[in-house]
């Protein structure tokens, strides 16, 4: 069940519309994960400094069970999330920042229980 966070500085005219569908599709493919499973914010129009810039630019959460984990896992994922956001925001790879953070089942509550139970 990842969880997928992109905050930007660009305004939301600037963010191309309906990216949250596709960045929920993009997600779904770079971890294997199925699309239904997903969960996509988008947040533009931030007041953001990337890499010491005030210049526009994005920072990406991925959080998720079992697939983030480790460098070699995280280095593929991080490619193709950069090829998209690159394409998609029209920003520079210097300008996006990517965070990745692994889940346990018991870290994620759901129809009143956590993952663990279900």
């Amino acid at each position: 069940m990842p969880f997928v966070e992109l905050d930007t500085s660009l305004p939301a005219g600037r963010v191309p519309a309906g990216l949250e569908k596709r960045l929920c599709a993009a997600t779904a493919a770079i971890l294997s994960k199925p699309e239904d499973r997903v969960n996509v914010t988008v947040r533009s129009g931030l007041a953001m400094v990337v890499n010491g810039s005030a210049e526009p630019g994005a920072q990406l959460l991925v959080s998720s069970i079992g697939v983030v984990g480790t460098a070699e896992e995280n280095r593929g994922h991080s490619a193709r999330f950069f090829e998209f956001l690159t394409k998609e925001l029209d920003l520079a790879e210097d300008r996006i920042m990517i965070r990745f953070f692994p889940l346990e089942r018991w870290q994620i509550g759901k129809k009143g229980t956590v993952m663990t139970f279900l």
